[in-house]
């Protein structure tokens, strides 16, 4: 599955909305096929601390922004 960037900016910039503290690290939205389909996920240009509270939050209100956006079914 492609990204499309303009919804991939348009999520990150909702999900920082939130979450503004992880901007920092340089998030970006890809899509890792898996053997069945396949999942959106964030990579970092610098990884956020792994005890950072609310990097799985941000993480998931960006997919579910994208999906949105790009009119992706939840399945």
């Amino acid at each position: 599955m492609e990204i499309d960037p303009k919804l991939e900016r348009e999520a990150i910039r909702e999900g920082l909305t939130r979450y503004p503290d992880l901007g920092q690290y340089g998030p970006t939205l890809t899509w890792k096929p898996l053997f069945q389909g396949g999942a959106f996920q964030l990579q970092y240009r610098e990884r956020p601390p792994a005890d950072h509270p609310d990097a799985w939050e941000f993480q998931n209100a960006v997919v579910r922004a994208y999906k949105r956006l790009a009119g992706v079914s939840a399945a």
